[in-house]
């Protein structure tokens, strides 16, 4: 299992996100690296993402939300969801998003 993994719901209308574009990538001083890229699937989640370790650094998931929005034929606000957090440890660190045409959420999950 990668050690980041990734649930999308959609709140407006009640179900999960699926077919989200999301791609992982490292922060770095004076660049992004992209890691991985993946879909959601049916149940709105991505399991494998990127590698089984991340070396401790600064990450960001960015979701094309605009993609999702054109999909399901919905208005969207924000075109883009980036989550920038770190990883200070080699735990597994799960990162739900929720989302609705003007507003998005997220938490550390388990």
């Amino acid at each position: 299992m990668s050690q980041i993994t990734t649930h999308v719901l959609d709140t407006a209308l009640g179900r999960p996100a699926a077919g989200v574009p999301v791609r992982l990538l490292l922060l770095a001083a004076d660049r992004e690296q992209v890691l991985a890229t993946a879909r959601t699937d049916a149940d709105g989640r991505v399991g494998e993402l990127g590698p089984e370790e991340l070396d401790a650094g600064t990450y960001r998931l960015s979701f094309d939300l605009a993609a999702y929005a054109a999909a399901t034929g919905q208005d969207s606000f924000f075109p883009e969801a980036a989550l920038t957090f770190t990883v200070r440890d080699d735990s597994h660190h799960h990162v739900p998003l929720l989302l609705s045409p003007f507003a998005y959420s997220t938490y550390r999950g388990s």
